[in-house]
């Protein structure tokens, strides 16, 4: 125990040995940095760039998805059992096409009933016309036999029942032929639809299979679904953007987009929808993007970034991006006096950022400014910039 115990005392006394050694190393460093053993000050090696004047834009990435632009499912509008798919997933459909067949027997035969049933109301029609002729001269024979003071009153009567009765039937028959050529019509209709096409109205006159549900032989209900079609040139994408960007987005605004898919392609579209209204779980609004796709390389589900140009600055002051530091907590840079070889300490406010470009809103900066090596510097500390140097030497070398 007595041995444990001096071990750890060693061990707690090796570790404050080592705690003061190193502050006392760097404030030593500190304090000595830049200095010389004969007390002048030593320049410490940095390197710079050109403070420019340009235009940049301020740029914002959304994360979002690709929908179809357009989709609808088929489905017929008659029950029976699928015969024929011409069609597969990803096959290309045409406006109109006819994309599967259904067993028809039923219907033909249900078509050769209507029409069977429309020639007897078309007999019995006529059969009522011609009674009904029968009906009308038998009662004006009777009416003129009755003024002459032939017939008598009972017998006129009677021609006007016959006649009442004949037209009545005759309505009745012209009824069922109507109703037996709607039959056969409707019919005919159901016979047509076993014939299942894809019809759309606008857009693209070509559209994908997306998706299929049935195989051949099986039997579907009226409205089962049999496919899915999906628009793909154009197509559509989904984003979702929160309160501090949703004021700088218009329609019709350009859009830029990278897919994993195809990682050394960019692809160009523009904000078509833009919603009115938050989500409330998560404090963004839907953005819906329309994007031209006339190779079809882009699909439905697709993860998309979507870059977005909010807002353009001409004339902007540009330094590298390298160049901003901290200095007791405030953001600057190190001008570079030219003359004197000092580093100048120059408080900034910073804008947009753009390809490792930093707009600085101070429009009276000028010069260079330190892009490495500034936890050498403090304001007016000597500097050196060996590449000045050695590009000095190269130029004398070739003359």
């Amino acid at each position: 125990m007595k041995n444990k115990a001096k071990l750890i005392f060693i061990m707690i006394l090796a570790l404050l040995v080592a705690a003061v050694l190193v502050r006392v190393y760097y404030s030593h460093k500190e304090g000595g940095r830049g200095a010389r053993r004969d007390g002048s000050t030593q320049a410490a090696p940095v390197k710079a760039a050109l403070i420019k004047r340009g235009d940049m834009e301020f740029r914002r990435t959304f994360s979002g998805t690709l929908e179809a632009s357009a989709e609808f499912v088929l489905a017929p509008k008659v029950s029976g059992r699928v015969e024929r798919l011409f069609v597969d997933l990803a096959d290309s459909v045409k406006r109109g096409q006819t994309v599967a067949e259904l067993d028809d027997d039923e219907y033909i035969q249900a078509v050769k009933q209507a029409k069977a049933d429309l020639s007897v109301a078309r007999a019995n029609l006529s059969k009522a016309t011609k009674a009904l002729e029968i009906a009308n001269r038998e009662f004006e024979r009777v009416s003129t036999l009755r003024k002459r003071g032939v017939s008598s009153d009972s017998q006129l009567d009677e021609a006007k029942a016959n006649q009442l009765a004949n037209q009545a039937a005759f309505e009745v028959a012209k009824a069922q032929l109507i109703r037996a050529e709607a039959t056969l019509e409707t019919t005919r209709i159901k016979l047509s639809y076993t014939k299942v096409t894809a019809d759309w109205y606008g857009g693209d006159r070509q559209r994908v299979v997306a998706e299929r549900f049935v195989d051949e032989g099986q039997t579907v209900a009226a409205n089962s679904p049999l496919l899915s079609i999906v628009e793909l040139s154009p197509i559509s994408g989904v984003i979702f953007v929160a309160e501090k960007d949703y004021a700088n987005l218009r329609t019709g605004q350009k859009v830029f987009l990278k897919t994993d898919a195809y990682p050394g392609l960019e692809f160009t579209g523009q904000i078509d929808r833009i919603a009115p209204v938050f989500k409330e779980t998560s404090r963004q609004a839907r953005v819906e993007l329309v994007i031209p796709n006339l190779k079809r390389r882009l699909k439905p589900g697709m993860f998309i970034r979507a870059t977005v140009v909010l807002r353009k600055i001409t004339d902007a002051v540009m330094v590298p991006a390298l160049a901003v530091t901290k200095r007791s907590g405030e953001s600057g840079v190190f001008l570079v006096d030219e003359k004197n070889l000092k580093a100048v300490w120059r408080p900034v406010k910073t804008g947009i950022h753009q390809d490792g470009q930093v707009q600085v809103l101070d429009d009276d900066l000028s010069g260079r400014v330190v892009t490495l090596g500034q936890q050498l510097l403090a304001d007016g500390s000597k500097i050196t910039m060996p590449e000045d140097q050695k590009n000095h030497s190269t130029q004398n070398v070739k003359r």
